[in-house]
């Protein structure tokens, strides 16, 4: 059997945090290795047993922001995934500045949470998808430098049918079953733009396309005349 994976649950709620407990421990591959209900608490956590992921809650006491950022100073290795009620915008940036691995919201089912984990341990980025679309709506500055021209011009069709797949907030798995891939598959083509587009995640991905000619859709519209010409329709 595979190694499981182990989970810290981090929240000042008991009784949120028992039900987090009891999902997590219903699913057999993971394992609950840890509790506590403060920033204090989820660094110590993250020194002592080094879990693969670590829920936070941002309003719990002393900052799950906080802690999410001294845990990827101290323990790189362990990803951080933020499970909270706040819908601010800030909070969400303010996460992904510190380099969060996931940002889910408690009215998220227990179902959608574990599917969620499994993406993370897999090294995919997670935002509630209309907390993501917000974020992008409202930041008005492009992430990349422009000094650092982006390599929108060579993106193929297929790279821009799974940015868009991605701006919709769907995780690798679910792009590969839209567009009938393999997940592997998908997972090159995440690479090839976070290159591309000078990105350190998957929000900045869709956002430095976004923000190149102003809106996304100028880009996918530029790739798309480019790539249905004969020579290029298809290609990938």
């Amino acid at each position: 059997m595979p190694d499981r994976i182990r989970i810290a649950v981090i929240d000042d709620h008991p009784l949120f945090r028992e039900g987090v407990v009891h999902t997590v421990r219903g699913a057999d591959d993971m394992v609950v290795v840890a509790e506590g209900a403060s920033a204090a608490d989820a660094i110590r956590i993250a020194e002592a047993e080094a879990p693969d992921i670590v829920l936070l809650d941002v309003g719990m006491p002393g900052g799950g922001i906080e802690a999410a950022r001294t845990i990827r100073k101290s323990r790189p290795s362990v990803k951080t995934v933020m499970l909270t009620a706040s819908e601010n915008e800030r909070h969400v940036a303010d996460a992904l500045q510190s380099g969060v691995n996931g940002y889910i919201l408690k009215g998220s089912s227990g179902v959608e949470l574990l599917q969620i984990i499994r993406s993370v341990q897999n090294a995919e980025l997670y935002i509630t998808p209309a907390l993501a679309a917000r974020l992008l709506a409202q930041n008005k500055q492009p992430v990349a430098d422009p000094r650092d021209p982006l390599d929108v011009d060579t993106l193929t069709y297929r790279e821009v049918q799974v940015l868009k797949l991605l701006s919709q907030g769907l995780m690798n798995k679910e792009i590969a079953h839209k567009l009938s891939l393999t997940e592997k598959t998908v997972k090159h083509y995440m690479t090839e733009l976070m290159q591309k587009l000078k990105a350190r995640n998957r929000v900045e991905a869709v956002l430095n396309a976004r923000k190149l000619n102003g809106m996304f859709e100028q880009v996918c519209e530029t790739c798309w005349n480019r790539c249905v010409t004969p020579d290029h329709r298809g290609s990938a």
